[in-house]
């Protein structure tokens, strides 16, 4: 997700943000979830996998903002 990001500076914002470590968390599993729904390892309905690709997308962007909003 945030592949042009220092490793560092990514984990330092988590550690110092519980938001942003609880939303990164939940973006993970989230993406887990819906490759797996994808794949037809995780047999749900074609309504759950759109909710869920909207939190993970709504994550996302929430940590971006957080992210975007650090001094750099």
């Amino acid at each position: 997700m945030f592949e042009g990001q220092p490793q560092t500076e990514l984990e330092a914002l988590m550690k110092a943000n519980a938001e942003c470590r609880q939303l990164y968390h939940r973006h993970k599993e989230l993406d887990k979830r819906v490759l797996d729904a994808e794949l037809g390892v995780l047999p749900i309905d074609d309504t759950t996998l759109g909710q869920m690709k909207r939190e993970k997308l709504a994550a996302k962007e929430r940590l971006i903002r957080i992210y975007d909003a650090k001094p750099h």
